[in-house]
């Protein structure tokens, strides 16, 4: 699929709940409005959306949320996938909690790899960022991760002046020393960072924070990790993992972006920034297939050029879903 500004688009982001048991605060908010669940695809009506989309040129496939890992059965839908869909790449971004007890059996569904949120080493911090968060368990299910063969795993880390600007490079080091990749984001005009006040006080442009890191750590130019996403790689000598940095406001990529984003509740956007998009839950449920076709196409062939941000439209899509 060839959008109108002459991009190929080829990745999916595919939500599969709204629900999060977080709610970090540039993300969501603590009283967040969820669909009823009636709302929601179903496992069989995802895998024939993402079927259609794959005979039209999709080949990558990042499941989201919300938190996709509470989505019960998340498993199952896994091998679902890998097993009547054509997808090069099958990953999924997670927040970590339940991901100790799940990495195992996601690796054995097919899943190739993770993300994880990650935006401070201190229990303290890391637990008012994400408003309850246990740092311990997703440590563990880093480690999870890594040994059940998920890889790369990597980090999403949302850099936040006066939050957790003066662990950057501890995160940094973090990941190098465990062969993790982690990528730096900015904090986006999006969700609850802009209902609570957190943009723009705590915005901390990429520049600043490559900057940042520079003074301690010689970045060195790498490849760009599996994946195909919008981050700029950087290695460090003598450290087996790699650095990212993530920068849509700053340094924006939407003159090569190839995604698109299918919610939970079967909306079709065709910018992961902007909340409006194309309903394919009813034709899905009546097994229309030349209809969400005919969506998919026309979806795509009305994406936009960029993001808009700074601009008169207004988001609120949650961070979470737009880090890559």
């Amino acid at each position: 699929m060839i959008d109108g500004q002459g991009r190929t688009i080829r990745y999916l982001r595919l939500s599969v709940t709204d629900r999060c048991n977080l709610s970090c605060v540039y993300c969501r908010s603590a009283a967040c409005n969820e669909a009823p669940r009636e709302d929601l695809l179903s496992f069989e009506e995802i895998v024939q959306a993402v079927r259609i989309a794959c005979e039209l040129g999709i080949d990558r496939v990042r499941i989201t949320g919300g938190e996709p890992l509470v989505r019960r059965g998340i498993s199952g839908l896994i091998r679902m996938l890998r097993e009547g869909c054509p997808i090069a790449d099958l990953s999924l971004s997670t927040n970590g909690l339940r991901l100790a007890e799940l990495a195992g059996e996601l690796k054995r569904a097919g899943l190739d790899r993770v993300n994880v949120s990650l935006d401070s080493l201190s229990p303290d911090r890391f637990r008012r960022i994400t408003r309850g968060g246990d740092l311990g368990e997703v440590l563990a299910g880093i480690e999870a991760a890594q040994e059940a063969g998920l890889a790369p795993v990597k980090l999403n880390t949302v850099a936040m002046r006066g939050i957790n600007d003066e662990e950057l490079v501890e995160l940094a080091l973090f990941a190098l020393d465990r062969g993790l990749t982690i990528r730096f984001i900015e904090l986006m005009p999006v969700g609850e960072a802009v209902a609570s006040g957190l943009w723009p006080a705590a915005h901390l442009p990429v520049p600043e924070v490559r900057r940042l890191l520079a003074a301690e750590l010689p970045l060195l130019p790498a490849e760009a990790a599996p994946g195909n996403g919008p981050a700029r790689y950087f290695r460090v000598e003598g450290y087996p993992g790699a650095i990212g940095f993530i920068a849509p406001l700053s340094e924006p990529f939407c003159a090569d972006c190839n995604r698109i984003r299918l919610t939970a509740a079967g909306e079709l956007r065709p910018c992961l920034a902007h909340d409006h998009g194309l309903s394919l839950r009813e034709p899905l449920r009546k097994g229309n297939e030349v209809t969400v076709r005919k969506l998919f196409l026309q979806a795509v062939n009305t994406k936009p050029s960029g993001h808009g941000w700074g601009e008169s439209q207004e988001t609120t899509t949650p961070m979470a879903d737009l880090g890559g």
